[in-house]
């Protein structure tokens, strides 16, 4: 498979760009060899500067639930573009789409509309500190809540990907008052707790489902003492099913945090809650947020269009879709004789080698320190499935994803299996 201009670019980028990536885990670090940089993509498939085609997995680490390119998506973009990209101003659509978000999703009564999921989470905690007046938060280890600095300890994904613990130039008092906790165990809480923040299915360490039992007696917690429950559903909102996470367990935070889906692949994220809370958000209370392209037309436009094509029978297909692979690839490594589990949970998946059984950051951990991942990540490539270049990212499948994809992703991952057993 040729690369060369993409390992071109890469060598120009890194003149420019520190890394040569704007996010971390686009840089191979992990699975060695250079990125690739992504001329096109139209549905299942992706296709990089080189004319190398493959079937995506990735899909915008899961924004693009209708696939690439969507014809309705391009064109109630076009139309917004055509009207102006940016008013810093109060447009119709955000009213549109924070309707069509409470009307979804039970408890979440109204949406501060961001532009990204690092800003949500930022907000929520900084909504549950104000509206408790506590100042103690209690995270889980291995879930990802973006980049800010007092979530960045204990965090998954890119920290994870690149075997840092946290991240430089995080002051200690930043996380002096976040306390990190074993994902899948209920943490004993006291009235210094202002929230617990969880990640409802834990997505960003590998896919790691909650235990029965975990989120209900989470929610119990919380309520005993008077701290607020902070679902992050970046991931997992409007990916899981049609209300979120928090619909299909039938448990209601106090705060929600939406992205991916919810914004059509551009840049928009949401917190949600109860009025009673978000009514402390300026211009009603004194907890300030503000952004200049906060839910811009642009963004909310496509945000509208992607949840109007939506429908209770898009999960079910796409549960199907993963289920068929999930099952699949279980079958591969038990044949071959490889110890490895796919972790799957609804629409979600992912794959954990070295290890039969993975329920917190510790475990997933075990297939992450034994190299195998570089192994399979390339064998896939080169047979033309993309993946995330880590092995604590999830695999998102699409509606665009037919049987000729994935059967293609099974035969390549028998391959990439007896490349590993081969080690």
């Amino acid at each position: 498979m040729n690369t060369a201009y993409s390992k071109e670019l890469y060598d120009r980028a890194c003149d420019v760009i520190p890394g040569g990536v704007s996010s971390p885990v686009r840089a191979f670090k992990n699975v060695k060899g250079h990125p690739l940089f992504i001329e096109s993509a139209k549905g299942a498939y992706i296709t990089d500067v080189d004319g190398n085609g493959y079937v995506d997995y990735v899909q915008s680490f899961g924004a693009s639930i209708l696939g690439h390119a969507n014809e309705e998506v391009e064109k109630s973009v076009a139309k917004a573009v055509r009207a102006g990209t940016s008013f810093a101003a109060p447009t119709k659509g955000e009213i549109e789409l924070a309707v069509k978000i409470t009307e979804r999703v039970p408890g979440c009564e109204m949406v501060r509309f961001v532009s990204s999921g690092t800003e949500a989470v930022m907000t929520a905690v900084r909504l549950a500190r104000a509206f408790t007046k506590r100042s103690r938060i209690i995270k889980f280890d291995g879930c990802y809540h973006g980049h800010s600095d007092a979530l960045l300890a204990g965090g998954g994904s890119g920290l994870a990907t690149l075997g840092l613990p946290d991240s430089e130039g995080v002051t200690e008092g930043a996380v002096a008052d976040t306390i990190v906790v074993e994902y899948n165990k209920v943490p004993e809480l006291d009235e210094s707790i202002a929230c617990v923040i969880v990640e409802p299915v834990a997505a960003n360490m590998g896919l790691v489902p909650p235990l029965p039992g975990f989120l209900p007696k989470l929610r119990q917690a919380c309520d005993q003492v008077g701290a607020l429950l902070i679902f992050d559903e970046v991931i997992t909102g409007f990916r899981l099913g049609y209300g979120g996470a928090s619909n299909l367990f039938n448990i209601e935070p106090d705060l929600w945090c939406f992205g991916k889906v919810v914004g059509g692949g551009f840049p928009l994220a949401a917190i949600g809650g109860h009025k009673v809370i978000m009514s402390s958000l300026a211009p009603l209370g004194g907890v300030y947020q503000a952004g200049t392209l906060s839910g811009n037309p642009v963004a909310t436009a496509a945000g509208n269009k992607v949840l109007d094509l939506l429908d209770e029978s898009s999960y079910g297909q796409l549960e199907e879709k993963a289920s068929y692979l999930v099952d699949g690839m279980q079958k591969i490594f038990e044949a071959i004789g490889i110890k490895a589990v796919v972790n799957h949970f609804g629409t979600l998946f992912s794959v954990f080698l070295a290890t039969d059984s993975v329920a917190n950051y510790a475990d997933a951990k075990i297939s992450g320190d034994s190299h195998l991942y570089p192994i399979f990540f390339h064998e896939m490539l080169n047979n033309g499935i993309y993946l995330a270049p880590s092995p604590y990212e999830t695999w998102f499948v699409s509606l665009s994803h037919g049987m000729a994809e994935l059967d293609a992703t099974l035969a390549a991952a028998k391959k990439a299996a007896l490349a590993v057993a081969a080690r």
